[in-house]
Formats: C-alpha cells, structure tokens, sequence
C-alpha cells in the first residue's frame, strides 16, 4: 500500500513541479541554448528498476563537443568540460529538475536510491563488480534524491569506502522505506543541494 501511496504521491509531486515550474523550466533552458551550442536538455543511459536501462533527462551543463555522452567519466572539482552557466546550475542542482519527467513517466520516484550511469565505475572497476549486492538497489525506482545523497554521499566514486557506503545507504533506504522517511530525504536534500549549492 506505501509503494502505491508513494507513486501517486510522485504523480501529484511532479505533475504539481512541472506546472509551477514551467516558466522558470523554459527560461534555464533558453539560457543554456543560448550561452553554448547544442540541446538544452540531454539523455543519458541509467539503471533503473530491476536493471531496467532508461534514458534519463537533464539540462546540459558541459559543451557539446567535451561532454562524454555514456556518463561514465566523472565530472571533476573545476572540471574545464562545464560552461560557465551549467556550473551555476549544477551547483544549485537545477540541472536535475527535467528529471520530473522521468518521474511523470514512471521511469523513476521523487525519492529512491540514485540512477547510475550503464558501466559506471568505482574504486577504478565496474561497480556490479566493486559490490557483489550492488544490483539489490534496483528493487526500487531510482529517485531524483536518496538516502545516500542526503547523507552527502555524491560526487565522484574513487573512493572505495564512500563508494561502498553509497550502496549500503541505497540498502539501507530499501529495506526500511516509508513515506516519513521519503519526507526527512527531502528535507535534508532541500537543505544539503538547494539551499548550500553542494553540486559541482
């Protein structure tokens, strides 16, 4: 009954974003057109639930022609592939507003473990090969935030031990998932991504 209760609550949540968005949606995305060529918004390939591989929406923070359209090399601290305006908005993470779409769609949930990209890597190898339970996190559709994120675990996966607490988070927020729970993440990520601009 939550995981019902929880996708008609994504359904309201993203339907509800879109529209009291929309102007401020359409603006960032003529402004990235208009600073660098190529789209304003791109695909990229993610897990999501089950292993199910979809294309995930952001705005594009990196200039065409540098950007690594797989996901799966990093973006770095000062990274030289970001323009100067998708650094603005991936430190604020407006960058990953357009993912209400996905959450529209059903692709994903407004909080869930986050999606990674098809062969991303940590500790220098493929993380289904880091972790041996790493495709356990797939039992829930990823979200736009999670357990992990609001935790301060983002960024770049070299560290073997942030790497591995970021699955056990994902675990963690699987198997003892409830709505108040799903409220406390947005919170936190509220406070943590929105209000300090922890992205990069």
């Amino acid at each position: 009954m939550s995981l019902a209760a929880k996708r008609g609550l994504d359904i309201a949540a993203s339907v509800t974003a879109l529209a009291v968005f929309a102007v401020p949606l359409i603006t960032v995305g003529l402004i990235v057109r208009a600073t660098s060529a190529g789209p304003a918004i791109f695909r990229q390939r993610r897990y999501g639930k089950d292993g199910r591989i979809f294309g995930i929406y952001k705005f594009r923070t990196m200039y065409q022609n540098l950007g690594d359209p797989t996901g799966v090399e990093q973006t770095r601290i000062d990274d030289p592939r970001i323009t100067p305006v998708g650094r603005f908005i991936r430190r604020s993470s407006i960058d990953e507003l357009p993912q209400l779409i996905n959450v529209l769609m059903g692709d994903m949930s407004i909080v869930g473990p986050r999606p990674h990209a098809v062969g991303m890597m940590a500790a220098g190898v493929k993380y289904e090969q880091f972790v041996d339970y790493y495709f356990s996190r797939f039992a829930m559709r990823p979200g736009i935030t999670g357990w992990a994120q609001a935790n301060g675990l983002r960024g770049p996966t070299d560290d073997a031990s942030a790497s591995r607490r970021r699955i056990e988070h994902d675990i963690a927020y699987i198997q003892n998932f409830s709505l108040l729970l799903d409220v406390k993440i947005l919170i936190q990520t509220l406070r943590r991504e929105f209000l300090t601009g922890s992205g990069h």
